[in-house]
């Protein structure tokens, strides 16, 4: 298609092993470029020491990335900002600034990658596309706040989404799950669904020489994110125990983000490692015989199935931890909901080396199939072709 000028705004810095939607929002700048896009980029950024690695994946003048740490924000004009416009808190004044001098240009398109963005492009919605990567009102629905201020908060956060589901046209959701809540809330919206797409040349397929010869069974996530939290809490106190019996050899490994913080009452069980905010996680995939990802409740695609995939790891999961991916139970990964069968899938890849070695190898192809950049850049440029046909009737 014609070269575009586009606006893009997201949560955090463009990174290949950065944020989880950092790996995306890295996948979408570095594709729009290439394929000739005038991109200006605006990037909050919750790690200062993010700012500069992104600065010198995408530097200057090839890229126009503009990075804003989070802001520093307290007092009676927070507070009231907090309320008028929940969540918005992360985008700085300088931010805010620079993205209304851009929009007083020309311009063709402004992306908003992730919901709160859309905090920012209100005065546009002619000529936005919104990111949809997950819904709180999904993810929390069953979540009941033990303090006031929790509750105050859950419920500010669900009616800020469906104010900013109900004011924009035009959405990109990453899972049919996704697409058929927005429409839900916004019958007039045109919603279409394209998987996130992963950079697989970062993910070398780990060969058979550098895997373990151990049963190690892995969840890697962020604990600080209640779907890898709750299928951290099932994996520890439901299936693990059975899976440890009916396999005595086996072991547990659990790494993320706040992992040791947030499951500090599992910290002690024997054969059971709780590791937390590590620098690399592809040695902890090396060490994995089986990912086993069952959360009770989560929206939208999970980066860390998409990376075992990657890498090349057997995974057993739920219909929540595979939404978005055409998965079939038993080829590309081992699906199902009851505790029973996630155990006995689970045990079935630990004492089958040659079957870990067919799904894992059907698991990467899926990926490469669905989740190449090349797919989710063209279809997200279908999404632009609509808006500027519109644009200009």
């Amino acid at each position: 298609m014609k070269s575009l000028r586009i606006l893009l705004v997201m949560l955090e810095p463009p990174l290949p092993f950065g944020n989880a939607a950092a790996r995306w929002f890295y996948v979408l700048l570095k594709g729009l470029v290439e394929r000739g896009h005038r991109v200006t980029a605006f990037a909050a950024c919750s790690q200062s020491a993010d700012i500069e690695k992104a600065r010198d994946l995408f530097p200057a003048p090839e890229y126009d990335l503009r990075c804003y740490p989070l802001p520093e924000r307290s007092g009676l004009r927070a507070k009231l900002e907090t309320i008028r416009r929940p969540y918005s808190r992360i985008f700085s004044q300088e931010l805010r600034q620079d993205l209304e001098v851009e929009l007083a240009k020309p311009f063709d398109i402004l992306h908003l990658e992730q919901l709160w963005s859309g905090w920012l492009g209100l005065k546009h919605i002619e000529r936005a596309v919104v990111s949809v990567h997950y819904l709180a009102q999904i993810d929390l629905e069953y979540v009941r706040p033990v303090t006031i201020m929790g509750y105050i908060e859950r419920q500010m956060m669900f009616s800020s989404e469906r104010y900013l589901v109900k004011k924009y046209k035009y959405f990109r959701s990453c899972s049919k799950r996704l697409e058929s809540e927005i429409l839900r809330g916004n019958p007039t919206a045109q919603v279409t669904t394209v998987p996130f797409g992963l950079d697989l040349t970062q993910y070398a397929y780990i060969a058979d020489a550098r895997r373990t010869s151990e049963p190690v069974v892995s969840l890697i996530g962020n604990m600080n994110w209640y779907p890898s939290f709750s299928a951290a809490e099932r994996l520890i106190t439901s299936l693990w125990p059975q899976i440890k019996q009916r396999v005595p050899a086996a072991k547990l490994q659990i790494v993320g983000w706040e992992a040791r913080r947030a499951l500090s009452g599992f910290l002690n069980p024997p054969d059971v490692s709780i590791e937390e905010n590590v620098p690399d996680i592809e040695p902890y995939f090396e060490r994995t015989s089986v990912f086993l990802y069952a959360p009770a409740r989560g929206s939208g695609m999970k980066i860390k199935i998409m990376e075992a995939l990657a890498f090349g790891i057997p995974v057993v999961t739920t219909s929540e931890g595979i939404e978005g991916l055409a998965a079939r139970d038993g080829i590309h990964v081992s699906i199902c909901e009851e505790d029973e069968g996630l155990i006995e899938r689970t045990v079935r890849l630990l004492e089958n080396p040659k079957l870990q070695n067919q799904q894992r190898q059907a698991g990467r192809e899926l990926l490469e199939q669905q989740c190449s950049p090349k797919v989710t850049l063209d279809a997200t440029e279908k999404i632009y072709q609509i808006i500027s046909t519109k644009v200009n009737l």
